[in-house]
């Protein structure tokens, strides 16, 4: 499904049609829009985990931070943050980075076919705050450090084959991944005030042990062309990947990356951006800008992870903010999905689909104790649309 750009920071909870076609961008003659219900309706009341979601649908607690995941008996880590999930089977298997440092790494709940618990395990050990990442279409699952020369690791969601650290896929502070099979390339964000994006040419599409860093070069407007260049020295040492190449694209904090139907949508976290690349054009532009809605009503704000459903739908986590998961549809509809009362001092993280696309995984990181030790991991099951 081709999309429009989305709405420049307009037309909240509101179809862009409903303007003849026309995106609203502030024009001081237009009426200011009020945020909607969306696809799925208004929020109910919190239930009793504290979530508010449109009727019809119900959320479950799957793991606490120190605390044993089900009947197993493993401990789930601190710090939740980026995860996927993988078909196993006739269930399936979710995947949770912990952002903590030292000590972070990656751990795996494994579910039946009913969406039972019956398994977790750690598939990462001994990295450093891993954040966010991207899931390959070999299955595997690219957990990123975001801290000063950090790696991408490549895990397996099964925890059968060793993690392996991906060297050439540079050292910065990363923060998401991913992937795109048509043109057999991975794209990286990076969590810098000054960061930019790249993209990883593997030598061998399947195989990331070996390849090309680039990164990508454009104007200082927010919408134009650009091009792609090599990065000199992918060890990002003595000189950082971000500052070898003249007229590398800054980006305000890099955070959440998904790739669709020729496109990529990447957010930025120190302007409240979604950006959107359009790969068969080699063209850019902002697709959301909360900073363009009048009065202080856009209802995303903090943005943080992305990932896509089979709708066409874009659901973006928040990190702070009122505690919210965000949908952004393909007819430019604005609107909150998911509501976490009582945990100001966290963020949401990890929002991931199972693959039949009925269940909708994330956490809230620091949960309502506001610390590390307190993430929460939920799953949200309801009528989702397909």
């Amino acid at each position: 499904m081709e999309r429009r750009s989305f709405l420049r920071g307009a037309v909240i909870g509101t179809s862009a049609a409903a303007f003849g076609g026309t995106l609203w961008q502030g024009a001081a003659s237009a009426a200011p829009a009020q945020p909607g219900p969306g696809p799925y309706g208004a929020l109910g009341a919190a239930d009793a985990n504290g979530i508010q979601l449109p009727a019809g649908f119900t959320s479950r607690v799957i793991a606490r931070s120190g605390q044993r995941v089900g009947s197993t008996s493993y401990t789930w880590h601190s710090a939740p943050d980026g995860g996927a999930c993988f078909a196993d089977g006739s269930g399936w298997i979710y995947v949770s980075n912990s952002e903590i440092n030292p000590s972070g790494g990656v751990s795996a709940v494994r579910f039946s076919s009913t969406g039972a618990i019956t398994g977790a395990y750690r598939i990462l050990s001994g990295t450093r705050q891993n954040c966010a990442g991207g899931r390959t279409p070999w299955n595997t699952w690219l957990s990123c450090e975001e801290v000063s020369l950090g790696y991408v690791y490549e895990t397996d969601p099964w925890g059968v084959n060793a993690a392996v650290r991906r060297n050439a896929m540079g050292r910065f502070k990363h923060e998401a991944a991913a992937a795109d099979p048509v043109r057999k390339v991975v794209y990286l964000t990076e969590d810098e005030t000054n960061g930019c994006l790249y993209r990883f040419v593997p030598a061998t599409w399947g195989s990331l042990s070996s390849g090309t860093l680039q990164v990508l070069v454009a104007g200082t407007a927010t919408s134009g062309s650009f091009s792609w260049a090599n990065v000199p020295d992918p060890d990002g040492s003595p000189t950082a990947t971000r500052s070898q190449v003249s007229g590398a694209k800054k980006f305000n904090g890099g955070e959440g990356c998904h790739y669709a139907n020729d496109t990529v949508w990447f957010t930025t976290k120190g302007d409240n951006r979604l950006w959107q690349l359009n790969l068969n054009s080699s063209t850019y532009e902002l697709a959301y800008d909360d900073s363009l809605v009048p009065g202080g009503s856009a209802p995303l704000t903090g943005v943080d992870n992305v990932t896509g459903a089979s709708s066409g739908d874009l659901y973006i986590a928040e990190d702070g903010g009122n505690m919210e998961i965000c949908l952004i549809t393909p007819d430019d509809v604005v609107a909150p999905f998911l509501r976490i009362g009582g945990q100001s001092g966290s963020e949401i993280t990890g929002p991931a689909f199972s693959p039949d696309g009925r269940r909708l995984y994330f956490s809230s990181q620091r949960g309502t104790s506001g610390s590390s030790s307190g993430g929460i991991t939920y799953e949200v099951t309801g009528p989702f649309r397909a």
